[in-house]
């Protein structure tokens, strides 16, 4: 079973969002494990204070190095001294796409720290931190909602998670395109009709169909994606 530890300063914020829908089923079952972890919990100060001035200078707040691997050192004991693999949520980092989430997937121990304020001391990144990921380019308050998007993209695809991996392997970006039009009942909505073919029954006709509409969402959305596709086929 995977766990995956998200070291904040706002763990119910983190908890609200990931105890709800499909994670939050997923969690009640036992199917992967996810920990909210207090960085304020592994400070010294009696104040709770994990944060101080940026030498050098600057506006802002820096998180300080101790409260943040205090709190790791705390979760290596509790996984048997192991080293988990350890991300840094950070606008700095490489953008998250699917392949990365695949690869995260197959991990048994991940450790997720989010910044806050001006960010956090560099040594504790130079000290324990194995990748810094971004979930775009543009700068946010806080590193928690970026955990947020990066536990779910990584947790629908444990085991058991999902009814089965077709439901998101047929999905956009798994398998380099975006992914075909959906339609459900009823069949004529405003005078829009769902296309025969996938009334027909004839399931290559509709793997055909789907495999067509895939190619050209992808064309015309993410030109970028589909010559890469296309390159990767030739």
């Amino acid at each position: 079973m995977m766990r995956i530890d998200i070291a904040t300063l706002f763990p119910e914020m983190c908890k609200a969002v990931l105890s709800e829908s499909i994670i939050g089923r997923a969690l009640k079952k036992n199917l992967l494990q996810v920990n909210y972890i207090n960085i304020r919990d592994y400070t010294k100060d009696k104040h709770r204070r994990v944060d101080d001035v940026p030498y050098g200078g600057g506006k802002g707040m820096l998180m300080q190095a101790e409260p943040i691997y205090n709190a790791f050192k705390h979760v290596c004991e509790d996984i048997g001294g192991v080293k988990p693999y350890t991300i840094f949520m950070s606008p700095k980092g490489s953008v998250l796409n699917q392949n990365k989430a695949i690869e995260l997937s197959k991990l048994e121990n991940i450790f997720i720290l989010c910044g806050h304020y001006e960010g956090v001391d560099q040594r504790i990144i130079d000290k324990i931190v194995d990748e810094e990921i971004s979930i775009g380019d543009y700068v946010l308050t806080g590193g928690e909602l970026p955990a947020i998007v990066l536990v779910d993209s990584i947790a629908r695809m444990c085991d058991g998670v999902l009814s089965s991996p077709e439901c998101f392997e047929k999905e956009s970006h798994f398998c380099g395109l975006l992914e075909h039009p959906q339609y459900t009942r009823p069949e004529t909505w405003e005078g829009e009709t769902v296309p025969q073919v996938l009334l027909s029954g004839h399931h290559k006709n509709i793997d055909n169909w789907r495999y067509e509409k895939s190619l050209e969402i992808t064309r015309d959305k993410r030109p970028d994606m589909y010559i890469k596709y296309i390159e990767g086929k030739t």
